[in-house]
């Protein structure tokens, strides 16, 4: 079973503003002759990153609901030029929006269990993938989705 990090997705007001920030690292990353990712840099390095490489997600918190998630690559940890460790969440191209989830604020990441994680969006049918973002979210609030 994987395990999961939850994050705030800090100046995203929408799931299309991840979205256009992901294409532009991945589109830096290709220039570069890397593959497509983009990358998260996070002071707080996990301990269990083994369980989290094992189809591990980052699920993004973005306006007090859980959105969207993009699959964990790798792990990659570095000491920065003030002598902090850090490290770096390397993180699939492809931006998986959820069924929204409220979530209140916290700081950093946490870990997130496989069966707390909301489900894809593209799991739920058709119809719910359908609903435009806010509309998604106000059912949510309300508990019915």
């Amino acid at each position: 079973m994987a395990l999961h990090l939850i994050k705030l997705c800090v100046g995203a007001d929408s799931i299309q503003d991840l979205r256009e920030w992901v294409a532009e690292r991945s589109l830096n990353a290709m220039a570069a002759g890397l593959e497509p990712h983009s990358v998260h840099t996070t002071r707080m390095v996990p301990k269990r990153i083994e369980e989290l490489l094992e189809g591990g997600s980052l699920y993004w918190v973005i306006k007090g609901q859980v959105l969207a998630r993009q699959k964990l690559m790798n792990i990659e940890t570095f000491t920065g030029g003030d002598g902090i460790q850090r490290c770096h969440l390397v993180l699939g191209p492809e931006v998986i929006e959820t069924a929204p989830q409220p979530k209140r604020p916290f700081q950093g990441w946490r870990y997130l269990k496989d069966e707390e994680a909301p489900r894809d969006l593209g799991k739920m049918g058709e119809g719910v993938a359908a609903l435009p973002e806010e509309l998604r979210r106000e059912l949510a609030e309300l508990g019915l989705l």
